[in-house]
């Protein structure tokens, strides 16, 4: 993702107020890799910012989806998740348990939809999501065994 700098100049080059809301979310965004959602960034804004809202946070973050600088992804945890790595092909890790996003950089040569069963689609692209549980979940899920008296 580019920087707080470069996105207040690509808002300003493409028409779009910039403002210290936004500014501030643009910081909040910078080297995030969680895959935030709009309220987890809110949380993280509010704290430098208490008077900025919801809508504010969700509508820059859509226009930066809308300039192609966050990807926005549903994974299936219950809120859509922005991501602002949008430079490298990558697919991601949900873990099942606590929601988190990761970045999956591998290669699977040759995924393709075959021509028989793409039903009319011309497939672009292909996004693989793994689930399971992260290593948070795992050892918060371990329990400890029991030893005899």
């Amino acid at each position: 993702m580019k920087s707080p700098e470069e996105l207040t100049d690509l808002f300003r080059v493409n028409g779009r107020k910039v403002t210290a809301q936004r500014q501030c979310i643009f910081r909040v965004l910078q080297g995030n890799v969680t895959h935030p959602s709009a309220e987890s960034v809110y949380e993280a804004v509010r704290s430098e910012m208490e008077t900025i809202s919801l809508k504010t946070v969700y509508q820059t973050l859509y226009e930066l989806s809308e300039l192609g600088e966050l990807t926005t992804l549903d994974v299936g945890t219950g809120a859509v998740r922005f991501d602002p790595n949008v430079e490298d092909q990558h697919h991601h890790l949900v873990c099942r348990r606590c929601g988190k996003v990761r970045d999956l950089h591998v290669d699977f040569d040759g995924l393709e939809v075959p021509p028989a069963a793409a039903q009319g689609y011309d497939v672009s692209s292909a996004e693989v999501v793994f689930r399971g549980l992260c290593d948070e979940c795992r050892q918060a899920n371990a329990v400890p065994a029991r030893r005899s008296a």
